[in-house]
């Protein structure tokens, strides 16, 4: 047995070889043809995304190997496949903001995967508007929550539209998703109608609310509010186009 080894083995070597030999005193000659693997690589790929919802995403991942390798587009969300280096998103909605994996594979050793991550910016959408009833001399929170992306900026109003401002009685929380109106220690001058204005660079929406008196009357344990029709908050929205 003749075994002839090759280290540090490249594309370059691939091709036929032949081998010389004697056996029963007589020469003999055999060809082998070498065939040289490279494991599937990405060697360019898109960078992170930022798209406004709406617009077009196109994506692309390209990869080398030998044999050829397959490139296939995964969307971890729904779990959606696509076949080949490019990747279009027409008219792209804000759910199918997430991480794409392009993953390549010729059989030779594991697939190779990269990532793209897509974000995908629209304008603030109020989603959690109540009227609050409070009593004096309690606590009570008015809650505005908006989805945005960018994250939204908040602000309150009175009726007369005047900025709501922290005081020793109020206090206001903004968080990343909602913000907080707190009040500390109800009085008659808190109570009325109150308007949350969220925006980003794309937009902004605003909901009213109320923050209405409870009053505790000795009804067979019951209580009442002041106000026997039920209101419910109003909310709206602009867009810049």
């Amino acid at each position: 047995m003749i075994i002839n080894k090759l280290s540090g083995v490249a594309v370059a070597d691939e091709g036929l070889y032949t081998c010389s030999f004697q056996a029963r005193n007589k020469p003999r000659i055999a060809h082998v043809f070498l065939i040289v693997q490279v494991p599937a690589r990405i060697v360019n790929i898109s960078q992170d995304v930022s798209v406004n919802e709406g617009g077009n995403v196109y994506l692309f991942c390209l990869a080398v190997g030998r044999p050829e390798p397959t490139v296939t587009w995964k969307e971890n969300k729904y779990g959606l496949m696509s076949e080949g280096e490019f990747l279009d998103i027409t008219e792209i909605k804000r759910h199918q903001a997430e991480e794409f994996e392009c993953i390549t594979n010729n059989g030779v050793t594991q697939p190779d995967i990269r990532k793209v991550k897509v974000t995908v910016n629209y304008p603030p959408m109020i989603t959690d508007v109540k009227n609050m009833p409070a009593q004096l001399g309690k606590t009570a929170i008015l809650r505005c929550e908006a989805m945005a992306v960018p994250t939204a900026s908040f602000e309150w109003y009175r009726d007369d539209r005047r900025p709501v401002e922290s005081d020793n009685t109020l206090r206001i929380k903004n968080e990343k998703t909602r913000s907080l109106l707190f009040f500390t220690n109800v009085t008659d001058k808190h109570f009325g109608n109150y308007t949350c204005f969220a925006s980003n660079r794309l937009g902004a929406s605003n909901a009213s609310m109320l923050l209405f008196r409870w009053w505790h009357l000795n009804w067979g344990g019951r209580a009442c509010c002041n106000n026997w029709t039920r209101l419910s908050g109003m909310a709206s929205s602009t867009s810049n186009t």
